[in-house]
């Protein structure tokens, strides 16, 4: 395991009634209302929560990638996350696609930026080896 040299940030929130219930984060910034997938809930629920965060932060690695590569991100750029809740037996897992659109580079550049990213992004490392992952070119 990694062990972090420099705290950039720390994320903070308090959740109370698991999937039915509210989480507000330490500065005000965010208070949602949970709901459980799938249910007729007003709100939102953690795979929605894990997929916005995943590809907010995969976008940023591709900027890196594609910095480090020498190449100018298209302005359309966009990451369609796909978290799956589902069972193996008793168990819950997760698994995850990323649906990754880089309008206008070439299938070759597309390819190498998103392989970098994959190897850059903090939740791309946090799940290797733990989930099934899958990043498509779209």
């Amino acid at each position: 395991m990694t062990t972090i040299d420099k705290v950039l940030y720390t994320g903070k929130t308090h959740t109370t009634g698991g999937r039915e219930g509210q989480a507000q984060s330490s500065d005000g910034r965010l208070d949602i209302t949970l709901s459980s997938p799938g249910s007729a809930g007003k709100g939102t629920n953690p795979e929605q929560l894990f997929a916005a965060g995943w590809s907010a932060c995969f976008i940023g690695a591709m900027g890196r990638a594609a910095a480090t590569q020498k190449v100018t991100l298209p302005a359309g750029l966009a990451v369609d996350a796909e978290v799956d809740l589902g069972t193996a037996g008793d168990a819950f897992f997760l698994q995850a696609r990323l649906n990754v659109s880089l309008p206008g580079l070439d299938s070759v550049t597309a390819r190498a930026i998103v392989d970098a990213a994959h190897q850059l992004c903090p939740y791309s490392k946090a799940t290797r080896g733990n989930i099934g992952v899958v990043i498509n070119l779209v």
